[in-house]
């Protein structure tokens, strides 16, 4: 099979905006659609608790095509482990929408929740920060114990994409067996990307301080005693917060330290050993598009770029399924 490209996205020209794409994919008028069109993984859905080691525990959901396609039948079954973004959720309308397109398809699928994400706040007491790689490794490794004769590939948007690309670069490290890894729209350079927040369009920095403090106020509610969060949540802006963060709760002796820490731009994938393909836009307005020369090349790494599709958008109609859930799936299709 050939493997997709980015010329395949052709959305109605009235969806060409970045913002367009960015900002409606999420409405909240969407989630009925996408929860009926995702009825099927829904339901077959069991709660996972992953032991990840050092006593961390990562919420995923774990679901069981009931039939899969005979192609699949003939080979070990695959199994596609799926990872939202920044204060997103497995319950995410483009994490539903992507599991289901992957679960018709004759994948099992997980959907991970990262820490402090989605209900659980309480799983684990120390705070979620961006470098916490070690963990998602550790849920991978436990994924790997748990279905050891299952061909595991990842997928993760934006943050999730990042650190789906960093597990992939400690994988030999690690031990982990994976097929491939594919990040949509992932978080390359987090000091640009702050700085894009700050100067773009004010709805996504308000969207996601709204979000983030939120959920610190549940944290904190959950662990009453042990957090008073009242200072991080005073200035209400993304550099302070964050950089108020690092230094009371990261270890971290300061935010451009941090920042750096979960970067992947540099020399950090040059030594891919793990099939990865990086989908991006280049209107995204959060990922600036020059952050990509920045990524060091790898005989393992595919970059594949559409002119349109901002955020993890990559919408081509407001009813239809993201354009994405179709690459990813045949991109996984092409590597059998």
């Amino acid at each position: 099979m050939t493997r997709p490209d980015g010329r395949g996205f052709q959305p109605r020209w009235w969806l060409r905006g970045s913002h367009r794409q960015s900002v409606l994919p999420s409405l909240p008028w969407r989630r009925p659609l996408v929860e009926r069109r995702s009825r099927g993984l829904i339901l077959a859905s069991r709660e996972l608790l992953l032991d990840c080691g050092d006593g961390v525990r990562l919420q995923a959901f774990h679901a069981v095509p009931p039939r899969p396609p005979a192609a699949q039948s003939r080979s070990a079954p695959s199994l596609v482990v799926l990872v939202h973004g920044w204060e997103g959720s497995a319950q995410s309308l483009y994490i539903l929408s992507l599991a289901q397109a992957l679960f018709d398809a004759g994948h099992e699928v997980v959907r991970l929740n990262l820490r402090d994400h989605g209900d659980t706040h309480h799983l684990n007491l120390e705070l979620f920060h961006s470098c916490r790689v070690p963990e998602v490794v550790g849920a991978v490794r436990r994924l790997q114990e748990l279905f050891p004769e299952r061909r595991m590939s990842l997928a993760g948007f934006s943050l999730g994409g990042n650190f789906m690309l960093r597990v992939a670069a400690e994988a030999p490290r690690a031990g982990l067996a994976l097929e491939a890894v594919i990040a949509v729209s992932p978080l390359l350079d987090p000091a640009a990307t702050l700085d894009a927040l700050e100067d773009g369009f004010f709805l996504y920095h308000h969207y996601l301080v709204r979000k983030w403090t939120r959920s610190l106020l549940r944290k904190q509610a959950a662990w009453p005693g042990h957090y008073d969060l009242a200072p991080l949540l005073r200035s209400r802006n993304l550099r302070q917060m964050t950089e108020d963060l690092v230094l009371r709760h990261t270890g971290f002796n300061d935010l451009q330290s941090y920042l750096r820490g979960y970067a992947v731009t540099g020399e950090r994938l040059a030594g891919l050993q793990v099939r990865c393909t990086v989908l991006a836009a280049m209107d995204d307005p959060m990922i600036p598009a020059a952050d990509l020369d920045r990524v060091a090349r790898s005989d393992a790494l595919r970059i594949v770029t559409t002119p349109y599709g901002g955020h993890c958008g990559f919408l081509e109609t407001v009813h239809s399924a993201p354009w994405v859930d179709r690459f990813v799936t045949a991109e996984l299709a092409a590597l059998r």
